[in-house]
């Protein structure tokens, strides 16, 4: 595969090696919190996605997909052989579990375990519910290309059943501060890679026969309506095994990230 971003990452702990997939805006720093407690027990990787902080692609006027290219799922598999050559287990929430999920079809035997929380993969539902959920994330691109960030994060929460203003959270944490560098992984995630999400492509029966020991996972808050629960639930019917409840809601590896690892710990 030729060069087609250069990657930032970063490594902490000792142990099995654990891939972090981060959502949304997310770099290696997102969920801090976390990484530092699953780095008692294991390796843990965390990585800038292409075009988030200092992840650079080569180049820039060419935006990454889910389809024939699967741009993101490629970096992993390149990530991964510059790191071992070993399969691995990997946690991946929200856009995370959809790079996750193309990553364990794409390139077997990269992945042992992959834990996907609440994908954001619109390709797992029916083909109405598909459709619907394919206009509704390109909307909020449109939204955020006319109107900006405030108005498209408002919808952003709508569609994956977040609660700005009621979001629960373990005592004692350090609230993740909305700098310039954050804005601009968020004109990123909006601009480009909601179009990656919505135009992804991969055959659900694929899934059961790819290799890995796929986990279906979501927030026991998350409203049990909105998209990304329906497609933990979908992902969990095509693999035929109930899918495990995590602490919080979408967000609950920032939310909760005690709870989260000892919940991790568990399936792993």
């Amino acid at each position: 595969m030729p060069t087609v971003a250069n990657l930032y990452y970063e490594i902490q702990g000792s142990g099995p090696m654990l891939l972090l997939g981060q959502s949304g805006e997310g770099d290696a720093h997102r969920t801090a919190d976390l990484a530092s407690l699953l780095s008692t027990t294991h390796t843990v990787i965390t990585y800038d996605r292409r075009g988030l902080s200092r992840s650079a692609p080569v180049d820039p006027g060419r935006p990454p997909t889910l389809t024939d290219h699967a741009d993101h799922a490629d970096d992993a598999s390149r990530l991964l052989d510059a790191l071992t050559d070993k399969p691995v287990a990997m946690l991946g929430c929200s856009l995370g579990a959809s790079i996750g999920l193309h990553l364990a079809v794409r390139h077997p035997g990269k992945l042992h375990t992959l834990i996907a929380h609440e994908p954001v993969s619109p390709w797992l539902l029916p083909p109405a519910e598909q459709a619907s959920h394919e206009r509704e994330l390109l909307d909020i691109q449109r939204l955020y290309l006319d109107r900006g960030l405030t108005e498209a994060m408002r919808e952003v929460a709508r569609v994956l059943g977040i609660d700005p203003t009621r979001q629960p959270t373990e005592p004692g944490l350090t609230p993740h501060p909305m700098t310039p560098q954050r804005i601009a992984n968020f004109d990123t995630f909006l601009r480009h890679d909601l179009a990656a999400i919505a135009t992804a492509t991969l055959q659900p029966a694929d899934l059961p026969t790819c290799g890995t020991r796929i986990i279906p996972a979501l927030g026991t808050t998350t409203p049990p309506a909105v998209f990304d629960h329906l497609c933990a639930h979908r992902l969990a019917e095509f693999l035929s095994t109930p899918p495990v409840p995590f602490p919080g809601g979408h967000n609950g590896n920032t939310t909760h990230p005690h709870g989260y690892a000892e919940s991790l710990r568990n399936i792993l």
